[in-house]
């Protein structure tokens, strides 16, 4: 049976692109919320009876962490879920220009002005693709959506209070990466590599589109919150001083490695700027590398990426992506941090 193409009037991404749930589960929010209430408890009632002083500087950090991140990760999620729910496709096909040259960098600005996690961002791009949207331009707001929106931007400067040239770099930095992996795209990619999506049809009502769309992203990020969190205050605690230090004062050792680190911790972007605060020993630039490689580069977009897009696409763009975000971070950084 031929399927009826979706209007353009459809909301992005179709409801079809979140999983399909067989029994509601306790929500996120309130897991979310009893965790840290615990974690707050045991280091008000328990942490101060503890001799180890690595116990309450652990505790310190990781409570730290997630309240200063939990309202920009509940603000970003919520308005990720109103933008994906209530923005109309028109909207997108008649901002971008439609040469795919033109395209690619208002693409990167779009993701300037409207916020949204990186877990909404892929399949997003794979509606505005499905949609006639050019592939390089829809790649470019997947990278730049996540990276440079307000909400990201006002809680790096939360995150790293009087040091707004860290805002600037951040900017700038991921913009360049963004925009310059879609002109590499749409220079070298080819239609095989790529597996343009064709979304199904959207069922339901749009506030319940709204909540599932929230609560899943919630989800997630509030579970990355936590894992980011823990391994920061590990990194700080438990890791020998020694060892940091030394990592930390060899320039290049220490970007790579807290790239690397953002491909593993994969953290929210609402969050990681506060995660990347926290990770003291390190320089300015290598931080910057990891606030701009964590947004566009992380397991669980890789996972969406080759889950949506194929893994013809994810093992060439991953990459591609991983090294223009350490080459231009790291370049960005030594200018001008």
């Amino acid at each position: 049976m031929t399927r009826t193409p979706p209007s353009p009037d459809e909301t992005l991404p179709p409801a079809g692109w979140r999983p399909a749930r067989t029994a509601p589960g306790p929500d996120a929010a309130w897991l979310f919320a009893a965790f840290v209430a615990v974690l707050a408890i045991t280091r008000i009632q328990v942490a101060p009876r503890v001799a180890h002083d690595a116990l309450q500087a652990w505790s310190t950090i990781f409570i730290a962490i997630c309240v200063q991140a939990l309202p920009f990760l509940v603000f970003g999620v919520a308005l990720s879920a109103a933008i994906t729910v209530l923005v109309p496709a028109r909207v997108w096909t008649r901002l971008l220009p439609r040469g795919s040259a033109a395209a690619v960098p208002v693409a990167g600005a779009a993701g300037a002005v409207l916020p949204g996690c990186e877990c909404a961002s892929v399949p997003v791009a794979g509606g505005l693709m499905a949609r006639g949207v050019a592939p390089a331009a829809a790649l470019t707001f997947l990278l730049a959506a996540p990276a440079i929106n307000p909400v990201i931007m006002i809680a790096t400067a939360v995150a790293f209070p009087g040091r707004p040239e860290m805002v600037l770099a951040r900017f700038g930095a991921s913009l360049i990466v963004a925009v310059l992996a879609g002109w590499t795209w749409l220079r070298f990619g080819r239609s095989e590599w790529l597996r343009v999506p064709s979304g199904p049809e959207r069922t339901g009502g749009r506030w319940e589109a709204f909540r599932q769309a929230a609560r899943h992203d919630f989800m997630h990020a509030g579970g990355f919150l936590v894992v980011g969190g823990i391994a920061a205050a590990t990194i700080n605690v438990v890791v020998p001083a020694g060892w940091v230090t030394g990592i930390a004062g060899v320039p290049w050792a220490a970007v790579l490695t807290l790239a690397v680190l953002a491909v593993l911790m994969s953290i929210c972007s609402e969050a990681d700027a506060f995660v990347a605060a926290g990770l003291t020993p390190f320089s300015p630039t290598a931080k910057l590398v990891f606030l701009v490689v964590g947004p566009m580069v992380d397991l669980k977009l890789i996972a969406l990426q080759a889950g949506i897009f194929g893994r013809s696409f994810a093992v060439r763009f991953v990459p591609l992506t991983f090294v223009l975000a350490v080459a231009v971070g790291s370049t960005v950084g030594a200018l001008f941090l």
